[in-house]
C-alpha cells in the first residue's frame, strides 16, 4: 500500500464525498418514483373500486400499494442517511485540509530532500 500523504488524503476523501453525494441523489430519485408507483397503484386500485370489480382483486391491489409505499418511504430513509453520509465525509475532507495544510505548505517550500522520513514535530516547528 502506498504511503497516505496529504494530497492522496484529500483525494481520497473528496471522492468519497463526490460519490456519497451522488449516491444520496440517486437513492432519493429513485425513491420519488417508487413513491408515484405506489400512488398510481392506489389510484388503480380506486378506480377498480369503482368499477365494481370483486373484492379480493380490490384488496391485493390496495395490498400492493401499502407495500410499494413502504419500500419508498425507507429508500427515503436510505437516501437521508447517505445523505448525512456524504455531509460526514465533506466533514472528513474539511477536517483533512484543517489538520494537514500546513504540513504541506512547508513540506512544498522546503528545499530539504527526505522530508517524508522527517518527524511531524519538524513541520511544527518549521
Amino acid at each position: 500500500m502506498a504511503d497516505l500523504t496529504y494530497k492522496v488524503l484529500v483525494k481520497k476523501t473528496q471522492d468519497k464525498e463526490k460519490a456519497l453525494a451522488r449516491n444520496a441523489e440517486s437513492v432519493k430519485r429513485a425513491a420519488e418514483n417508487i413513491k408515484m408507483l405506489a400512488d398510481d397503484t392506489a389510484s388503480d386500485a380506486d378506480a377498480l373500486g369503482a368499477k365494481s370489480v370483486d373484492r379480493d382483486s380490490l384488496s391485493e391491489c390496495q395490498e400492493l400499494a401499502k407495500i410499494i409505499r413502504g419500500v419508498s418511504d425507507n429508500a427515503i430513509n436510505y437516501a437521508s442517511r447517505t445523505a448525512d453520509t456524504a455531509r460526514a465525509a465533506k466533514a472528513a475532507a474539511d477536517q483533512a485540509r484543517t489538520t494537514h495544510a500546513r504540513f504541506q505548505e512547508a513540506f512544498d517550500r522546503s528545499s530539504v530532500t527526505g522530508l517524508e522520513k522527517v518527524s511531524r514535530d519538524w513541520f511544527e516547528q518549521e
